[in-house]
């Protein structure tokens, strides 16, 4: 039986044929390397017409949550211009592609989430290429473990605030002249915001702060008609997983935790994307939908 996101399953025994493997690459990660690949939607999702005509603005579009969103905004009707480092190049191209496939414009738009610079240009180009912008997605990110405070480093430490926070500072706010009423900005927290691991004090640190600036924001622009939320994706299979997000050790078990028993896959996250993107979530202002496999969170 063909599947797609309105098929009826069994979320427990849903990818059950998709283990973890143990394995290494050096940052940022491929999927083009990952085993076993993830599931970004490429065979399953299927759009019903509810962006058409959108404009969005995806950063980390190039693989993981980032990739699949993309995926989905294009089979929704939306073009996408997509952010990613110019090492993933050979993940932003098969995406690019797929994007395409499905009748959407794909602007590709490499460079370093780390300069601020890039990141007001990146918005401009955006909204020359596409003509207009109205969907922001904030989902770049950076994630490596550090198991003892004292050996985590500025340098670190100052990266992973500029990747996970400054960037959707610098980002949003030079988004916010192009974004009319109606317009949507989502940012990607973590369950880690709620339940964070002792070996990600900076990565948790990063999405609870993606918490707070989506919950303030949100109340400044909601008298303009534009919506800010966020997704909190629980343990899904990324590069970012394999690419010293978690230990090597870790790899094998990763997920097993959540009461679902198993790792997300982007696919299931994208439909979150979408929901928050679309007209049909009109009323939810502020709110951090949480996907993660049924880990509670406040």
């Amino acid at each position: 039986m063909s599947r797609d996101q309105y098929t009826f399953t069994n979320p427990a025994e849903l990818y059950s044929g998709l283990e973890p493997k143990k394995q290494h690459q050096p940052e940022p990660g491929l999927d083009a390397e990952l085993e076993p690949k993830a599931d970004l939607g490429e065979e399953t999702y299927r759009g019903t017409g509810r962006l058409s005509g959108r404009k969005a603005l995806i950063t980390g579009a190039d693989s993981g949550i980032g990739a699949a969103t993309a995926i989905a905004f294009a089979r929704e009707g939306a073009d996408v211009a997509m952010s990613y480092l110019p090492a993933e190049e050979v993940d932003a191209q098969r995406i690019a592609q797929i994007l395409e496939d499905a009748g959407a414009k794909a602007l590709k738009l490499p460079g370093d989430l780390r300069d601020a610079d890039y990141c007001r240009d990146l918005v401009e180009r955006a909204v020359d290429g596409l003509g207009g912008l109205d969907i922001l997605v904030n989902n770049g990110g950076k994630q490596v473990y550090n198991e003892d405070l004292a050996s985590l480093d500025d340098e670190q430490f100052d990266d992973t605030f500029k990747t996970n926070v400054y960037a959707m500072f610098w980002v949003t706010k030079a988004a916010l002249p192009h974004l009319s009423a109606g317009s949507t900005i989502i940012n990607t927290t973590s369950v880690q915001a709620y339940k964070p691991s002792e070996i990600l004090v900076d990565y948790a640190s990063t999405k609870a702060t993606i918490n707070a600036f989506t919950k303030a924001l949100a109340q400044q622009l909601a008298p303009k008609g534009i919506r800010v939320n966020a997704v909190a994706p629980g343990p899904i299979w990324t590069p970012l997983q394999v690419s010293d997000g978690q230990p090597q050790e870790k790899i094998a078990e990763f997920g097993q935790q959540t009461p679902l028993g198993r790792a997300g896959q982007p696919a299931e996250l994208a439909p979150a994307y979408v929901f928050l993107a679309s007209a049909e979530s009109s009323y939810v202002i502020g709110e951090t939908l949480n996907v993660n496999g049924g880990t509670p969170t406040p």
